[in-house]
């Protein structure tokens, strides 16, 4: 797939760089997690996830190793690792499996070009941290219509097909939620 008019691609990739991906469109939605599963998973605070169709995430290195993780849902994640050092660099979850990816904006080469769009399940935050004034945030998750930009949603629409082709097929491994 071609990048998207306008956009300069973006790269990003592992700590020992043998995974190197890059993004070929900007983010559908940037979401920052505060959830307890996300801050375990992460060892941090948060987990910051940039959310793109697999497909306009050109893969340029080694092929990452696929880890099912158990998560809040029940249904699990499936994370993509390098091989080698081990960095997670993204996941996929139930709601959409492998027809979106959720990239760690942490792995960018450039990560600033990112910040969240929304800051999500607040509830569970760490009490010592401090959102940004007017930052979009709640407590639990969102209307996805209420906050992605309309060409965000219009992309989104477009993956529905492949989203529903998805879901319909039996699955015998565990798989996570859309977030």
């Amino acid at each position: 797939m071609s990048e998207q008019r306008g956009f300069n691609a973006v790269e990003g990739g592992c700590d020992c760089r043998a995974l190197r991906y890059r993004l070929l469109a900007p983010p559908l939605f940037v979401h920052c997690c505060h959830c307890r599963w996300c801050q375990r998973e992460s060892g941090a605070a948060f987990a910051l996830n940039a959310m793109i169709e697999a497909d306009r995430v050109l893969d340029q290195g080694t092929e990452p190793m696929i880890i099912d993780t158990p998560s809040n849902s029940g249904k699990g994640q499936r994370i993509a690792r390098c091989p080698r050092c081990h960095v997670a660099v993204w996941s996929t979850y139930a709601g959409s499996g492998p027809v979106i990816r959720f990239v760690r904006v942490g792995t960018l080469d450039d990560p600033d070009r990112f910040p969240p769009d929304i800051h999500i399940f607040t509830a569970s935050k760490q009490p010592w941290l401090v959102l940004p004034s007017g930052a979009p945030s709640v407590p639990e998750y969102y209307e996805r219509e209420r906050y992605w930009p309309a060409d965000s949603l219009a992309r989104r629409r477009a993956l529905a097909p492949a989203i529903e082709a998805y879901l319909a097929t039996p699955r015998t491994r565990p798989v996570a939620s859309d977030r």
